[in-house]
């Protein structure tokens, strides 16, 4: 179906874009800032290029891989260097960061213009807005989830994935068998793990921030650390390697039977499918209860113009990624959800049963905090001060107060 789409696309409907983009794109160049890592985004993206050149042959289009944890650190140098790409990926809880950097070009009236913006009401859109201003385009969903494998699941005789934290300690107890080398759970522990653990306190009734200012509940977030901590530290149900583990060994962990349970989003799901039997092997389950509530992050990445001197080519790819096309050939390669509501009835999401916890999150799903200085806190102090207490450096007491000194030194 998509390559007798494209083949159309190249036909009449490339003559009429590229018509309607003007003389003004002739042999434009552009660059685009992405943060994707793993090789079936690699290839996801790719295709999108190839069919993003094939309607606008005239616009030379040049993707660079950032690193995600300097994404942010070359992205302020840049702006300082006047050496910022045309276009970027943005993710809401840097938002706030790269709009107070200058990084954002608003574009608020080209969306208003674009006949595609009635595919992004509500959250979609505000995740990529302040007040009425809009600087991004929403292109694909991060929607958390939990991995689990059937097979060890019914091996155990648990009859289905935890529901709430609870259980998921006691299939801990149960899915952990170190003389197989399996362990239950696949802890993040490095890189991006703080997205889970700011997950967890906020299930166990510890937010971040609320009205403008910091919000964390001192007891209720070392309960939540020391639960979550404990699954390494006292249950011994994740591998040792779970303090510095990031992305890529949390997933290879789980693909290859070494862990029975992972928590992620629905972009990983080709992956584990390339591995393992989807409904077989593995399922899929909305995130697990905490004791005050479920928190199952929803959040809208998207694109948007980074420097304006090329801003009719960048503002081409930018909604572009905003297009059905682009939505399913990511769908396809990776299992990222799109953002379109055009694109949400696809028979790829409508006919498969393990994309339904994914669906049922969007109705209740919140997304991170998101505020000046996040993503530093998130990065360099609450990652730090949970993998302190995972390596017995310091307590959840002790790194509770580190998270909290840090977000107060933001407010003042």
């Amino acid at each position: 179906m998509l390559v007798d789409r494209r083949k159309f696309l190249i036909g009449a409907a490339a003559t009429s874009l590229l018509a309607r983009a003007g003389p003004a794109l002739a042999s434009t160049p552009i660059t685009y800032w992405h943060h994707f890592t793993s090789q079936t985004e690699f290839s996801a993206l790719q295709k999108v290029v190839d069919l993003f050149k094939s309607r606008f042959p005239d616009i030379a289009l040049q993707p660079e891989n950032i690193p995600n944890s300097d994404y942010m650190a070359k992205m302020a140098a840049a702006v300082v260097a006047s050496a910022q790409p045309d276009t970027a990926m943005i993710e809401p809880d840097r938002l706030a960061d790269l709009i107070a950097m200058k990084a954002l070009v608003d574009i608020t009236d080209r969306f208003a213009k674009w006949d595609g913006r009635e595919n992004y009401p509500g959250a979609r859109i505000s995740s990529l807005s302040v007040g009425d201003r809009v600087y991004g385009v929403p292109s694909f969903a991060f929607i958390d989830w939990s991995y689990y494998r059937t097979d060890y699941f019914e091996q155990a005789g648990l009859d289905g994935p935890p529901k709430t934290m609870d259980a998921v300690l006691t299939a801990c107890k149960k899915l952990t068998d170190p003389s197989k080398g399996r362990y239950a759970f696949g802890l993040r522990g490095g890189a991006g793990g703080f997205n889970y653990l700011i997950s967890v306190m906020e299930a166990f009734g510890s937010p971040v921030f609320r009205d403008g200012k910091p919000a964390m509940d001192r007891q209720a977030a070392i309960d939540a650390v020391t639960f979550y901590s404990d699954i390494f530290l006292k249950l011994k149900a994740a591998p040792p390697s779970a303090p510095s583990d990031g992305y890529r060994q949390t997933m290879e962990g789980f693909r290859s039977g070494q862990t029975a349970m992972l928590w992620h989003h629905t972009g990983s799901y080709n992956e584990v499918a390339a591995s393992l039997q989807p409904g077989k092997q593995f399922g899929t389950a909305m995130m697990p209860a905490g004791p005050k509530a479920l928190v199952a992050r929803v959040s809208y990445a998207g694109n948007g113009i980074v420097k304006s001197a090329n801003a009719d080519a960048a503002w081409e790819w930018v909604k572009f990624w905003g297009e059905k096309d682009a939505s399913i050939i990511l769908l396809k390669e990776t299992g990222y959800f799109p953002a379109s509501t055009a694109a949400l009835q696809d028979e790829r999401i409508a006919a498969n049963p393990l994309y339904q916890p994914a669906v049922k999150t969007l109705d209740i799903g919140t997304p991170l905090p998101s505020f000046v200085g996040y993503a530093a806190w998130a990065e360099k102090t609450v990652n730090p001060a949970f993998q302190s207490v995972l390596t017995q450096q310091s307590t959840p007491t002790e790194a509770v107060d580190t998270m909290i000194k840090g977000l107060e030194a933001i407010f003042h």
